[in-house]
Formats: C-alpha cells, sequence, structure tokens
C-alpha cells in the first residue's frame, strides 16, 4: 500500500515526476546518436527556463540536460499525447509529499488537464503556478476526474502527472 496507517481526505494528491532509469542511457548516447534519434544534448544557459521533468526542478547554468520528445499520455482514448521534455544529466527523480508542489512550478502560467479513468479529457484550465494546489483540490472535487496533467500553458510542454492519492477505508 504504501501509505502507512494514514487516512487520506478525498482531495488529496500527488505529484508524479518521471522516472530517471528511463533516461540514464541516454547520457552515454554520442550527440550524433541523439540526432538521429530527433533529441538535442544542450548545456543550461538561463535560470529558469530548462525544467526537467525527473527532478522537478529548473536546471542551473551551465547544466547538461536533453531535450527530447516524450510521449507523457498513454492511453487508447484520442488524447494520447506527446511532446518535448529536459531532463537533466545530474537529475535524482523526485519523490513530492502528498499535497506537495514543486517550487519548478509556483513562477510558471501552467495549464491543467483533467482526465478520467477512460483516458478521455473532462476539464481544462490555465492557472498562475502559485495558485496550483487550490485548483487541483478543486479539480478533484469532481470524483470523475481520475488525474490531472501539468503542462506549461505558453509553450505546452508536459510538467508532470498528479494522481489522487488512493484512500484507506
Amino acid at each position: 500500500m504504501g501509505a502507512g496507517n494514514k487516512l487520506f481526505r478525498m482531495n488529496d494528491f500527488l505529484v508524479n515526476a518521471l522516472e530517471y532509469e528511463e533516461f540514464e542511457p541516454l547520457f552515454g548516447l554520442t550527440d550524433e546518436q541523439l540526432l538521429a534519434r530527433g533529441m538535442r544534448r544542450m548545456v543550461v544557459d538561463s535560470f529558469p527556463g530548462y525544467p526537467c521533468r525527473v527532478s522537478l526542478e529548473d536546471a542551473q547554468v551551465g547544466e547538461e540536460v536533453i531535450l527530447l520528445t516524450y510521449t507523457h499520455h498513454k492511453t487508447d482514448s484520442p488524447y494520447q499525447s506527446s511532446g518535448p521534455i529536459f531532463v537533466r544529466k545530474i537529475a535524482k527523480t523526485a519523490r513530492p509529499e502528498v499535497n506537495e508542489i514543486p517550487l519548478m512550478l509556483n513562477h510558471r502560467l501552467l495549464s491543467l488537464r483533467a482526465y478520467d479513468a477512460e483516458g478521455m479529457m473532462q476539464e481544462a484550465r490555465v492557472v498562475e503556478g502559485k495558485n496550483l494546489k487550490d485548483e487541483i483540490n478543486d479539480i478533484f472535487s469532481n470524483e470523475v476526474i481520475s488525474y490531472i496533467h501539468v503542462h506549461n500553458a505558453k509553450p505546452g510542454c508536459f510538467n508532470c502527472g498528479v494522481k489522487r492519492v488512493n484512500r484507506l477505508h
């Protein structure tokens, strides 16, 4: 269960980062091998601006990142989707606590896409990152919603997923 003996409220949630192990082998490839796969190795030249989807932190100036296309919504619905993401070479998979919002999301304009259990979009909103926690709680007040994807509103890039915490009965 992983939840111990905790009792969670209906709207409690977990922000989910991508797993570093999925991307680690990419950092051993040459630039030519990455290019052949449609990927780019980059050195961060501004902060903030390169949000890592594994660490859920903005990469620091001088860090190595890889820019690649990632299928973030693997579903049989018409809403399946992929897009560009950054992954830091030195990333460690983030494990936010229940109801914790990573700092990386606080200063961005975000697009929230809320889906039901069949992968069908039921709601979409644009919100300031500083209001993200309240918006997630409001969206999850609709019991039809199973999960939310958080995107950067302007470029549209996927940031992370948000899932309801399993409630103990």
